[in-house]
């Protein structure tokens, strides 16, 4: 069985900031090296809680973890280019072979193409479209993977922050969220998978009243 690491490495770059704090160190004399991050809930590779978008539901500690854990089928978009839309047709034609209760993840190699780290790969990257929500709840996918920007209007949170978009600008969250569909973004690597299918993992952290975590995402292919 193969592991394939499917998350982006942590580390500051215009969108994200991180700090790190070593309040233990060897080089000092201490006992135990020990460092303390502070970053987003919602940066890097990670699991939004239905409190992120969903006034008064569910907490990230007290989602079941199994809703990022199961049968993943990943489906090729790799044809897209920069700003390309994912559609209903464009799933009809290439994500057939998705099941009830399967994670979907959404390849389109993005990260491949232009570092995440780039303010290129905010302002030019595909984008989930109403249509292909709607198409996914329909199927009955348990959670959806993206590793591109999944909403059209995240451009816009970041090149035009005194214009925020409406609620339902937020495509997949608006849509996949009420019908209990979770969502893992910021993905990578989706490329090495080589199978339509594998198993998958996303474990967030279960802290306290968060409406996200930063997940290690792994697939397992046989």
């Amino acid at each position: 069985m193969r592991v394939i690491d499917l998350s982006l490495p942590i580390k500051t770059h215009f969108r994200w900031k991180v700090e790190t704090e070593v309040r233990g160190s060897h080089h000092r004399g201490d006992v135990f090296q020990s460092t303390s991050v502070t970053m987003p809930c919602h940066a890097f590779t990670h699991v939004d809680a239905p409190s992120h978008f969903l006034p008064g539901a569910r907490h990230i500690a007290q989602m079941p973890v199994d809703q990022w854990i199961g049968d993943a089928v990943v489906v090729d978009l790799t044809h897209l280019g920069e700003n390309g839309a994912v559609t209903a047709a464009e799933l009809e034609q290439r994500a057939q072979h998705v099941r009830g209760g399967d994670i979907v993840l959404l390849r389109t190699d993005w990260p491949l193409r232009v570092g995440v780290e780039t303010e290129r790969f905010w302002s030019h990257a595909p984008y989930t479209d109403a249509s292909a929500c709607h198409w996914l709840v329909r199927r009955r996918a348990k959670a959806v993977g993206y590793d591109y920007p999944p909403d059209y209007c995240i451009r816009d949170m970041i090149f035009r922050p005194d214009t925020p978009p409406a609620r339902e600008d937020s495509t997949t969250h608006f849509i996949l969220f009420p019908a209990g569909v979770t969502v893992i973004e910021y993905l990578a690597n989706l490329h090495e998978i080589r199978r339509p299918r594998c198993r998958f993992a996303a474990l967030p952290l279960a802290i306290e009243g968060a409406d996200g975590s930063p997940v290690r995402a792994v697939a397992f292919v046989d």
